[in-house]
């Protein structure tokens, strides 16, 4: 049972004169006691006259998924199977991140019929956004006390990354093509394989030269080179403690997540094989044997609720997860957090296991408020903040020597910058035939 706020004002509203007016205690206790009476049978009356709460019939439609920053419209069909018309307050018991900006509406269902209320929700973290139950006050004809009760109604959404990052990915598949063969644009490495042949043209590298076709044709004939294809590429997402610290309001993990789409997006583009592993201490996500939207589709899916955990990095299990993917050679993206050897003694250790056999490329995201804080010093404080920022940027430097020195490309910038850069690096690599 609820009770209105008009409910509690009108009684003490009644009590008033009775209490400043009364002409002796006994007779103003009496005229209080029959005021109360009346106005407890009003409100017994008035709950008797609502229509039962439970008896609402209710279902709910709601998208299964939707990207983060994406409006979701959840859709509440009540249908009133009671006795009497339903005047009521609903209210879907969404959790706040969820992001419903009205959270009580007001409905009228007459006896029989059924009717539409319509929640727009904005979530700001993604994941599974749930509604477990849906609140149901059904207020009596004088609005003086209301019938409540508390209906399981489960609704979900998946709320997935946003891949922000697909903007890059026409440029980048437009250097891809060049890479492949559909230009005049060639190159020639470990990791290229035979395309064609061609007229030689000025510039033109004299090692590509065919000499038995230039026999045979009494003219210079070159051999053209594209990228080799059904390469693999394995991207492991580090979801240890460092994955959760924010830098310009984005979780580390945020950032490889887009780091992680656009590499897979590019890379099955180009023909090869992507495998993805999120790893603590144990595997929190893992994708294999998908290419094309299924694979961007299972991926953005998987790592949908998959936040950092606060325990550090196994990484001495990295050479382990690698080999269960394949035994062959492949691209192995870290997606870490590499600015201090703290923080990055195990990966420094673990890497000359996996550079001796697979191409490394250790990512990770940096600061640019380190930067910012290190060219400051107009006062005493913001003069030592520079020297703590500039210790950090030193750190990070030598850090990322370090991992080169061990065999490995490392790659570094801020979180809008690395998904771009680590898909840079990955034609780059293409285009030396190292992959």
């Amino acid at each position: 049972m609820a009770i209105s706020g008009i409910y509690v004002g009108v009684l003490l509203l009644g009590l008033l004169p009775v209490m400043l007016f009364g002409t002796s205690p006994s007779s103003a206790f009496g005229t209080l006691g029959i005021v109360i009476a009346i106005w407890l049978v009003l409100g017994i009356l008035d709950w008797l006259l609502a229509a039962p709460a439970r008896r609402v019939a209710v279902e709910r439609d709601l998208p299964e998924r939707s990207r983060l920053g994406d409006t979701v419209t959840s859709t509440l069909y009540l249908t009133n199977v009671g006795p009497r018309d339903l005047r009521a307050v609903v209210r879907d018991g969404w959790e706040p991140s969820a992001g419903a900006p009205r959270m009580r509406e007001k409905v009228q269902v007459p006896v029989g019929e059924r009717r539409a209320v319509s929640t727009v929700l904005t979530p700001w973290r993604r994941g599974d956004r749930r509604s477990e139950f849906v609140v149901i006050r059904s207020w009596g004809p004088l609005r003086l006390t209301a019938r409540q009760a508390v209906l399981k109604v489960p609704g979900r959404v998946r709320i997935l990354p946003p891949f922000n990052s697909r903007k890059h990915l026409p440029s980048r598949i437009a250097r891809l093509r060049e890479l492949d063969g559909q230009t005049t644009l060639q190159v020639r490495g470990q990791g290229t394989e035979f395309d064609s042949l061609r007229d030689y043209v000025r510039g033109d590298d004299v090692r590509s030269i065919d000499w038995r076709a230039t026999a045979r044709k009494q003219d210079l004939v070159v051999r053209t080179w594209r990228p080799e294809r059904d390469r693999r590429v394995i991207i492991v997402i580090d979801t240890g403690r460092t994955a959760a610290a924010r830098i310009e309001d984005e979780a580390r993990i945020d950032t490889a997540i887009e780091s992680a789409l656009l590499l897979a997006a590019l890379a099955t583009r180009a023909g090869d094989r992507v495998d993805l592993v999120a790893y603590d201490q144990r595997v929190r996500a893992r994708v294999q044997g998908l290419s094309g939207s299924r694979l961007l589709s299972e991926i953005t899916d998987s790592m949908a609720n998959v936040e950092p955990e606060l325990i550090e990095m196994d990484w001495q299990s990295v050479p382990r997860l690698v080999r269960e993917v394949t035994t062959h050679r492949a691209l192995v993206v870290l997606l870490t957090t590499a600015d201090n050897f703290g923080t990055s003694r195990e990966l420094l250790q673990m890497l000359p296991s996996i550079t001796r056999q697979h191409l490394v490329m250790v990512a990770s995201v940096t600061d640019p408020e380190t930067a910012e804080l290190a060219e400051q010093m107009s006062d005493r404080d913001e003069v030592l903040r520079a020297g703590a920022a500039e210790r950090a940027l030193l750190d990070a430097q030598q850090v990322r020597r370090t991992i080169t020195r061990l065999g490995a490309d490392a790659v570094s910038a801020t979180p809008y910058d690395l998904p771009p850069r680590v898909a840079d690096r990955y034609l780059e690599l293409k285009k030396a035939g190292r992959l």
